[in-house]
């Protein structure tokens, strides 16, 4: 029988980010920073922020048969996460405007329908995207379970980090908002 998480663990991580410590080697979330949109009793769901893939927005679109404008910006799609990677996922600044719209804050909107790409794509959509194909899940208890093992490290989110550092640098720049340069920590485990 697991024991239930503790009261400081039990908070809600909505709006905050996961940060790899460097110990973490799995291939997909070594220095990952994921983004959570979710967290309750049932588990969290979250979103790569940092890995990009070879996608843009472009390729996208015309995977999904719509005919990119000439004057789209180049915008990379990212690896979400190992869950549902088929299924598309845009986290974006503004009003949940879009049929798929859930807000997780009152200015950060993850919307998961077609009708965000189409107006992206006319011009009309929010100013600040991050795309990603699938998703980072955990069931219940599971990140709690993570986190007292010391693979994660935690903040409350930034807007700036979140849409507008360059993807190579959101993992130190995420730590740096706790005061942790992660370079310094070293990834071997050991004993004071």
């Amino acid at each position: 029988m697991t024991q239930a998480p503790s009261s400081s663990s039990a908070a809600s991580l909505r709006d905050h980010f996961l940060i790899a410590m460097p110990s973490l080697n799995d291939g997909y979330f070594s220095h990952a920073v994921t983004y959570i949109c979710d967290h309750d009793a049932e588990g969290a769901l979250g979103l790569v922020i940092n890995q990009p893939t070879e996608l843009s927005l472009r390729d996208l679109l015309q995977h999904v048969d719509l005919e990119p404008r000439d004057e789209l910006p180049e915008i990379p799609v990212y690896r979400g996460g190992p869950v549902q990677p088929e299924h598309g996922f845009v986290l974006h600044t503004g009003k949940p405007e879009w049929r798929g719209s859930q807000p997780i804050t009152d200015s950060i909107v993850l919307t998961t329908s077609r009708d965000i790409l189409e107006a992206i794509n006319e011009g009309r959509g929010p100013s600040r995207v991050l795309i990603a194909l699938g998703h980072a899940g955990w069931g219940p208890g599971q990140l709690e379970s993570e986190l007292a093992e010391n693979v994660w490290l935690t903040t409350r989110a930034h807007a700036d980090i979140l849409f507008d550092h360059p993807s190579a640098e959101r993992w130190a720049a995420a730590a740096q908002l706790i005061g942790i340069d992660v370079n310094l920590i070293s990834s071997a485990p050991g004993h004071a």
